[in-house]
């Protein structure tokens, strides 16, 4: 099957996550060696780089280290362009580990090649026309339930499985992710169903 050609650079966590990754993706891509990219000032400059010209796609993994080291990417780039993929919450062992990890979460390496290919796919990063997607907004979550209510959290859980993303996601996060990925309509159709459903149990 043919590669993806992805112009951002796309950072990962380590080795094995961009041996995977290369196995569907012809571009770029950086790896953080985990927490190493608070010390090691290449990869930050290689990265501001990228960020600051053609953009960079940050793949980490889907737990806590991962939002971790996606945080501090955010921190280390604030004015460059920065597109945040996720892959879903998979529980499991890597085939090279002798135990699964901390949460039990597969990582990107662990991700079979359909799934990290699809990801792709459906995340808009492959058509390079502006889709004309109306922002999703911190007053439109409010509004939709999906913040500030007692039940928010559940909904933003029902909604980041639905999408396929890890349910641990900041309202922020996810309201950028469907923002690029959903547009509006298909937002608002996405949360009416969810809203539906969950009354109905």
């Amino acid at each position: 099957m043919e590669k993806l050609k992805i112009s951002q650079a796309i950072v990962v966590e380590g080795k094995y996550d961009k041996i995977k990754l290369s196995a569907v993706i012809d571009g770029m891509i950086i790896c953080t060696n985990g927490f190493g990219i608070y010390k090691d000032k290449s990869i930050v400059e290689l990265i501001r780089l990228y960020a600051k010209t053609s953009g960079i796609i940050v793949l980490t993994d889907s737990d806590s280290a991962g939002f971790q080291i996606r945080n501090h990417l955010k921190g280390l780039v604030p004015d460059g362009n920065i597109i945040n993929l996720y892959i879903p919450e998979i529980f499991g062992k890597e085939r090279r580990k002798n135990a699964p990890s901390k949460e039990g979460k597969l990582g990107v390496e662990g991700i079979d090649v359909g799934t990290l290919r699809e990801i792709f796919e459906r995340s808009g990063v492959l058509t390079a026309e502006d889709t004309g997607t109306e922002t999703i907004t911190a007053k439109d979550f409010y509004e939709l339930g999906l913040s500030g209510r007692l039940y928010s959290s559940n909904l933003r859980r029902e909604l980041c499985k639905t999408l396929g993303l890890p349910v641990n996601m900041t309202s922020k996060a996810l309201a950028d992710y469907v923002s690029r990925t959903c547009g509006k309509q298909k937002f608002l159709q996405l949360v009416e169903e969810i809203t539906r459903k969950l009354s109905c149990k």
